[in-house]
């Protein structure tokens, strides 16, 4: 499809009247309901205004892109805007805008709004190109401009056979929306290969998929190898080769250098499977701080989908038996009835492999696929042994290191050895460090410092109820699901054991599920009212917090706290407090050792139970939208 089917002279304002992002916005907005392709306006701007929350859509170099794929759109149109003042947009570079092109896409057009902006960021890149849409005096021209530019790259885009001798040079663009950034890299590169006289294949890693996907042969005919990418690409296949990583943006600003690097065999060696130097990041160093976010980030990802289906069906058990066996015995809920029992037994399995699946894709972020099995033997051990949730962090970096620190020794041994390295040496000397590292080093003070809160909490409960309830729930947010958490549980649930009918004694336990049932509550809800402190994927991953957190599932919690942890512990830890001690202040006590929303019928003093649950997710909800920064402002 071209671009000038999707835009018309009545989609073309030449002289754009905005001063602001949010008036471009508006105005955008207005003039492509004009074209009669939205179905709600209202709906469609919401998503356009999420997009911008998620990152700006001005790209650098006087350009705005902004887009929306939603089912508001009835049909895919493009309006376009010139503003020869320049509006401040929030651009990467700082720089006023020029340029402005709107893109809507109704929900059933897969990746098709991808692809176009794809197609225009490549076009953008030409400067001329640029000036003389914003020089152009009629729609007709505007379109004109487009449809020249459209058909020329075009042609220039037919496949053509690689060099007889292969490429010089192979690189790999990727950015973490996978939208215009990867696709400007791409041609940022080729375009200087092209001035220089070098050969080169670059692969773009959008959203809609790999394309131009290298081969292993142009990969081993290479000099180098070039990996422009602010996001995690598969390495493993330059292993051997010269690789150059750097930013995605350096692919855009500084293609020359990067080229050069490689042709000069500047850039390093890369390893993927025995020590050796790693790729050089000196043309655009990430810092220490990014660096551990971003193996953090490979973590929770991969961690998250056993968190959100496991905690759905332990809710569901939850409520199953609520309807088929009330009045069963509390200390069983959840597997009383046969259905429970099922879905019951299927969430703790798939929550058994949430720090497992943590630690492994941590280690395997650090040290690529050989630290996989050690990352996740080391969060299994943890998660057995008591360390929880903060155990399996320090198993999965633990893990990763380790990993590369037996690559460097592994670097010193004869060739002939290289094929036993990734099945024997690394996982049997990897799977025995951390699991001395777990079982010696990390678990011991653990369970020490949990007799010790144990110990403390009993004295506590002796001299002050209300500070008993503080701490306890305080407890069941700092570490969700860490030794911190556990002894307040274990403490909760032994007080059940002496406790007799509605006596005081299960008043701790009403405190530790209300502390439980604040963190998830509260990413749930400033996810919901305040948007723009959280990225799309974040915000659709809150909804689920809802559900979690009535039924008393902390751990939905877990991926958000590990991501910004912070910010988000603190004001967890705090509405939690808050909401124990109102629980212990207003005489609450609870039989069951679990259920959340759905054993709130047997709580002695429900409605204000739920009161103070209200009022401490409140207070989270806003001590998190007071620290969490606006996305893109950290």
């Amino acid at each position: 499809m071209r671009i000038t089917e999707l835009l018309c002279e009545q989609g073309v304002a030449l002289h754009f009247q905005a001063t602001d992002k949010a008036q471009a916005v508006d105005e955008l907005v207005e003039r492509m309901d004009s074209l009669g392709v939205l179905a709600d306006k209202a709906a469609y701007k919401a998503q356009i205004l999420a997009r911008e929350e998620e990152g700006t859509t001005g790209i650098g170099e006087g350009v705005a892109i902004p887009h929306a794929k939603v089912a508001a759109v009835k049909r895919a149109a493009l309006v376009a805007a010139v503003s020869r003042d320049g509006v401040d947009y929030d651009s990467l570079d700082g720089e006023p805008t020029h340029l402005f092109f709107m893109i809507a896409a109704p929900e059933e057009a897969k990746n098709f709004h991808l692809d176009l902006l794809g197609r225009l960021s490549v076009l953008l890149m030409d400067e001329g190109f640029r000036q003389k849409l914003i020089a152009a005096p009629t729609p007709a021209e505007f379109l004109r401009i487009i449809d020249e530019a459209d058909e020329e790259k075009a042609e220039g885009e037919a496949p053509s056979p690689a060099p007889a001798a292969g490429y010089q040079i192979v690189a790999v663009t990727a950015c973490p929306t996978g939208i215009a950034h990867t696709y400007m890299a791409a041609e940022g590169l080729e375009q200087k290969a092209a001035e220089l006289g070098v050969s080169i294949k670059v692969e773009t890693n959008g959203s809609g998929g790999a394309k131009n996907v290298l081969t292993p042969e142009e990969i081993a005919g290479a000099k180098g190898v070039i990996v422009a990418a602010d996001t995690q690409v598969a390495m493993e296949r330059f292993d051997g080769k010269r690789v150059m990583q750097t930013r995605v943006a350096d692919g855009i600003s500084k293609p020359g250098e990067l080229i050069a690097a490689v042709l000069e065999e500047k850039a390093p060696l890369y390893r993927a499977q025995g020590g050796g130097q790693q790729p050089s990041r000196s043309q655009g160093r990430e810092g220490a701080g990014h660096a551990v976010y971003k193996h953090l980030m490979n973590g929770v990802s991969h961690m998250l989908p056993f968190v959100i289906g496991g905690g759905i069906l332990i809710a569901l058990a939850f409520l199953a038996d609520t309807l088929l066996a009330p009045g069963a015995d509390p200390a069983n809920f959840g597997k009383n009835s046969q259905l429970a029992n099922f879905l019951k037994t299927v969430g703790e399995a798939a929550f058994g492999f949430m720090l497992p699946i943590l630690a492994g894709y941590i280690a395997s972020s650090i040290a690529d696929r050989p630290g996989l099995a050690v990352g996740f033997v080391g969060g299994a051990l943890a998660s057995a042994g008591g360390s929880g949730f903060l155990g399996a962090l320090i198993a999965g970096f633990a893990a990763g290191y380790l990993v590369l620190l037996l690559k460097w020794l592994c670097d010193k041994l004869p060739v002939s050895l290289e094929g036993l390295k990734p099945v024997l040496l690394y996982p049997f000397f990897g799977i025995l460090g951390i699991g001395a590292v777990i079982t010696f080093v990390v678990n011991p003070p653990v369970s020490a410092l949990n007799a010790a809160i144990s110990n403390g909490l009993i004295n506590m409960g002796e001299a002050s109820g209300i500070l008993l309830g503080v701490v306890l729930a305080a407890m069941m947010a700092i570490d969700m699901g860490g030794p911190f958490n556990k002894a307040a549980y274990v403490f909760g649930t032994a007080s059940l054991l002496t406790a007799s009918g509605a006596s005081i004694s299960s008043g701790p336990m009403a405190a530790v599920m209300i502390g439980g049932m604040v963190p998830p509550l509260a990413i749930a809800l400033c996810s919901t009212f305040f948007k723009n402190r959280f990225t799309a994927k974040e915000r659709q991953s809150g909804l689920t917090n809802y559900i979690m957190g009535l039924s008393f599932i902390t751990e939905g919690a877990i991926p958000f706290a590990a991501a910004d942890p912070l910010r988000v512990i603190p004001a967890c830890a705090i509405g939690s407090a808050v909401a124990g001690g109102l629980s212990m202040f207003f005489g609450c006590t609870l039989p069951a050792p679990h259920g959340g929303i759905f054993v709130i019928p047997v709580v002695h003093n429900w409605p204000m139970y739920l009161l103070a649950l209200a009022i401490g997710s409140a207070v989270s909800t806003l001590l998190l939208a007071l620290l969490k920064k606006p996305v893109g402002e950290d």
